[in-house]
């Protein structure tokens, strides 16, 4: 099963609750729990796991190169970019690597075949375990590039059938949070019992639906706030899986970059129930 563990915007504890569920389901299911981290622009799992990596690999995409004396400057290639990441000015063609989206698309309409493909790197993948022996997989954008998705394509190449998968999202609902999600069997949508916790959620859940893909809500921080998120799941029939309590000692915890279920070891048979709900959602 995947399962992706997403929230509507940063600092609300999605990475608390990813790392933490894995490590959770690794106690019933050991060696059969990958953590992968697809917050690719920020990566952050690896603070509260502490895995160890083993291999590191480039991420690559498809970018245009140009053969000036084949080019007859037509700009047929400029046409049809939806990226604006080539572009044909008199006698010159600029390219925009950072834009490209690696469609092939200017290279497929040139007359002339001036234009070939070229691997250019846009991240990175990292493999490695944790000390229990869960499976970490992390993809790290290159600074300065834009595109998220190839990386995150990456990562997910990495889920194994045969294992649970747990699937770190970024924050928001652009199109890296819907790469990470899409496929997955359910989405974790964690949030905090506030106004701008609720609209976020209620962005993320729209999200959810639009894409055809069953979700539940964890409440972090709760009792920090009002009742806004609780009475919001009742109406639209969402089930709240969890609630994580507005406590120092948790907060202490994380700020030493420590996963909550090693620090309070009680907090893992919550996380196995939030599991076996989903599964039996899942199933149903």
């Amino acid at each position: 099963m995947t399962v992706a563990v997403a929230a509507g915007k940063g600092g609300t504890g999605k990475t608390l609750v990813a790392t933490s569920l894995a490590l959770a389901l690794h106690e019933l299911h050991p060696g059969k729990v990958q953590l992968l981290d697809c917050d690719v622009e920020e990566p952050n799992a690896s603070i509260l796991l502490q895995p160890e990596i083993t291999s590191a690999e480039p991420v690559h995409v498809l970018v245009p190169q140009v053969d000036l004396e084949a080019c007859i400057y037509c700009g047929k290639c400029a046409q049809a970019c939806q990226f604006s990441a080539i572009a044909v000015i008199r006698q010159a063609v600029l390219t925009f690597p950072e834009l490209c989206a690696g469609c092939g698309a200017c290279s497929y309409v040139c007359p002339q075949n001036a234009i070939a493909e070229v691997q250019r790197a846009v991240g990175e993948l990292s493999r490695g375990h944790s000390a229990e022996g869960i499976a970490f997989v992390q993809g790290r954008l290159t600074v300065g590039d834009q595109r998220a998705t190839p990386v995150t394509k990456a990562v997910k190449k990495q889920i194994a059938e045969d294992m649970i998968a747990i699937l770190d999202a970024p924050p928001g609902t652009a199109c890296p949070m819907q790469e990470t999600i899409e496929d997955s069997d359910y989405c974790l949508l964690v949030t905090e019992p506030t106004p701008f916790g609720l609209a976020n959620l209620q962005d993320s859940v729209e999200t959810c639906r639009r894409m055809e893909i069953p979700c539940g809500v964890i409440v972090n921080r709760a009792g920090a706030g009002d009742t806004g998120v609780e009475e919001y799941c009742a109406a639209e029939g969402l089930p709240l899986l969890l609630s994580i309590p507005q406590e120092r000692r948790i907060a202490e915890a994380y700020s030493r970059g420590e996963a909550l279920v090693r620090s309070f070891p009680e907090w893992a048979k919550p996380l196995q129930q939030v599991y076996e709900e989903i599964d039996q959602l899942v199933v149903a």
